[in-house]
């Protein structure tokens, strides 16, 4: 494996201690500790409620990071959500690869390889990478919204690393 320093801004308060990238504060924690605390969270609530929660929360966070990005760095459009992709693979969720994107009808594919939830999880036979959807739909409709659109979407992880077959995970965003 090739080793290298990501590409990431990081600035840290030496009086508050606050980490920040861009134009957010961070949080910067083992993988297997955020995950545990997913799947502990999941065995509570269950897969399907815990997504929902996930999902409108994701959403939310999806759509003030894009705006505080895009602001930061006069991004806009396309560029904001290729801009979130790479961000969110720098930082370790995994490798996400935007296979189609097309603003005006308000859709996208993102590929997924490397989760962190799948090496955690393994193959169980079901999708784990749910956390992410909220994201995908956040961002597109912090963009469309950007650029005068009404359109708002939905998006769904079609299928994942962690199911038998498929080795990577695809989502895909689509209007309401």
């Amino acid at each position: 494996m090739a080793k290298h320093a990501p590409e990431l801004p990081i600035e840290v308060d030496s009086e508050t201690g606050v980490w920040t990238t861009d134009a957010l504060p961070m949080l910067y924690v083992p993988r297997h500790f955020f995950v545990n605390n997913h799947m502990g969270i999941e065995a509570e609530l269950g897969p399907e409620r815990y997504a929902e929660i996930l999902y409108k929360a994701g959403y939310k966070s999806a759509w003030h990071w894009c705006e505080k990005e895009a602001e930061c760095h006069g991004l806009e459009g396309v560029a904001v959500f290729e801009h979130y992709m790479k961000r969110l693979s720098q930082r370790g969720w995994g490798l996400f690869q935007i296979e189609a994107i097309d603003l005006d009808k308000g859709t996208a594919q993102v590929r997924l390889k490397h989760s962190a939830f799948v090496y955690v999880y393994g193959k169980v036979g079901r999708k784990v990478d749910y956390m992410f959807t909220g994201w995908f739909a956040g961002a597109m409709d912090q963009i469309l919204q950007a650029r005068g659109s009404s359109v708002r979407t939905v998006a769904e992880q079609v299928y994942g690393g962690s199911e038998e077959g498929h080795d990577d995970g695809l989502f895909t965003v689509k209007p309401l």
